[in-house]
Parts: structure tokens; sequence; C-alpha cells
């Protein structure tokens, strides 16, 4: 174990100032902590598997955060802060401290790396866009892989390199077009400006054309004052008016006038001049409620 040593060198170089200043520190502070060795390990896993030690739980994790640096390195070309990566990884590294079984043989690193790998994969996957993707292992695999896919030098190259790549991975060739095209977008922020002479933001595309809360209040007792007299003028109306009305206008599936006739046994014609006598009678009575409340 002492003899893999974690290139320290090729953090430290990290072009962000900030970030380079925040490692620094970071790296400082864990180059202090010894590289266990395989008899060390495997007592101080034995302690908190048996006894929940968490005194042995923590000395097995910080003897391997300069580990977890070196895996998040390999995954700094995602866009994501260097620092987010590797605390990921530390979370993958605490989880398999939690499941690790000594008597397995294996180092703890050995079987830890596969937790750190699985816990940056899936912070850059949820960071990479607002829009949900990655949901299956599949998408997961399939999200990596897609920086493989060569350069083509025409849309039939293309394709066969699609082809192959969906065909290594079991996966179909048009998710492997989707993800590439996920992949080659990003997410805008709303603040930004449409164009660099613009003065106007994505924001300022956006327009709400819903009526406001006022305008819905209102709408709403207007509704439910239409719905008190509609209740009271149907009364007025005898029972066969009663229904046609309700059929033909208030229904949501409203039925033709041939179907009244044969409900009743009329032509469709009466049907029609029953209907016509019925909205004169309920016009007649919201125009004298009208002017009642006038």
């Amino acid at each position: 174990m002492d003899s893999k040593k974690v290139n320290f060198g090729e953090a430290k170089n990290m072009s962000n100032f900030v970030e380079s200043d925040e490692l620094k520190i970071y790296l400082s502070q864990i180059e202090n902590y010894p590289i266990l060795t395989r008899e060390e390990e495997s007592q101080l896993a034995l302690l908190y598997r048996d006894k929940n030690d968490k005194q042995a739980a923590q000395i097995l994790i910080t003897s391997n955060l300069r580990f977890v640096i070196k895996v998040a390195l390999g995954y700094r070309n995602y866009g994501a802060r260097l620092m987010d990566l590797i605390q990921e990884g530390n979370i993958g590294l605490m989880k398999a401290v939690q499941r690790f079984d000594p008597d397995k043989g294996f180092r703890l690193i050995s079987y830890a790396i596969w937790w750190i790998k699985a816990y940056i994969q899936n912070y850059i996957i949820r960071s990479w866009s607002l829009v949900k993707m990655g949901t299956t292992q599949a998408q997961r695999k399939l999200f990596y892989r897609v920086a493989d896919l060569p350069e083509a030098t025409d849309l039939d190259d293309h394709l066969e390199n699609i082809a192959k790549l969906a065909d290594r991975i079991k996966v179909t060739q048009d998710e492997v077009i989707d993800m590439s095209a996920r992949l080659k977008a990003h997410d805008l922020s709303l603040d930004d400006m449409i164009g660099d002479y613009s003065r106007d933001s994505f924001a300022d595309t956006l327009r709400d054309d819903s009526p406001d809360q006022e305008s819905l209040l209102a709408e709403f007792e207007a509704y439910q004052d239409l719905r008190v007299w509609a209740d009271h003028a149907l009364k007025t109306l005898n029972p066969r008016e009663k229904y046609i009305v309700e059929q033909r206008i208030l229904s949501d599936e409203p039925v033709t006038l041939k179907e009244l006739g044969k409900h009743f046994g009329i032509t469709r014609e009466r049907a029609r001049q029953i209907e016509r006598a019925a909205l004169e009678k309920l016009k007649g009575n919201y125009l004298r409620s009208e002017l009642a409340a006038a």
C-alpha cells in the first residue's frame, strides 16, 4: 500500500486560483494521516464491524482520503469543482467503510473505489442539468461512455460509431443519440443576456398571460353567482324543458335533438322548438333579475 502514491502535484497545479488555494489547504491537512498497513487496517475494520468503534472507523476513513482525490481528478473535465467531487467521493468512502467486510481478504480501498466512483458519478449527473437524466444504470453508464465516440468524417461514419457504442453497452442507438445531444446542451440562466449587445435577459422574454389573483377571484365569484341564478332559473321550467336544457346546454357531453326526440317520443323539430322556448324563458328570467338588482 505504501508504494501507491497519489499525484498531489497534479492536484496542486489546478488552474483555478480559488479552488487551488482551497485544495492546497485540504491537501496539507490530509497528508498528516498515515497510510495503514494491511494488518492495521484489518484490526480497525474488525473493531468497527464487531464493536461499532467509531474511532476505528474514523482512522479507516482518514487514512484513505488521499485516494479519493486521485479518483476525483479523473472526473475534473466534467465541469464540476474538484473540491465538490472530493466531498462526494468522501461520502462514498464513508459508505464503503460502513459496509466493508475484512474477512473477505482484500484491502479497503479496493472495495471503496466503487463506492467513491458511484457517488462522484451520481453528483456529476445530478449537477449537469436541471433536467433529470441518467435515471437508470444503463443511462448512467452511457453518460460517461458517450465521450468515447470517435470523431466521424461523415454521417454514415458517425451512425456506425453510434451503433458500435450502443451494441457495446447494450442500449439502443436512439438512447446514444439522445444522451449525446443532451450532453452538448447546457442549461441557460434566465438572468443571462439574450445577446452581447442586448439589454434584455431571457427572463424578459417570458410573459405570463394568465389572469392575476384579483381577476381569478372576480371570475370565480361571478361564476358562483351565475350558478346560483341558474339553479333558481331552472326551477321555473317544466320537467321536459328542464331536461332538454340540462342535456343540451349544461351537459359536458350534449345530446342531439334527434336523441331528445326519441327520448320524449317527439320529432326532432319539436325538440328544437321546446329548447328555444325554454331558452327564451330563461333569458326573460335573467333580464328581470338583472333589472331587479339594479
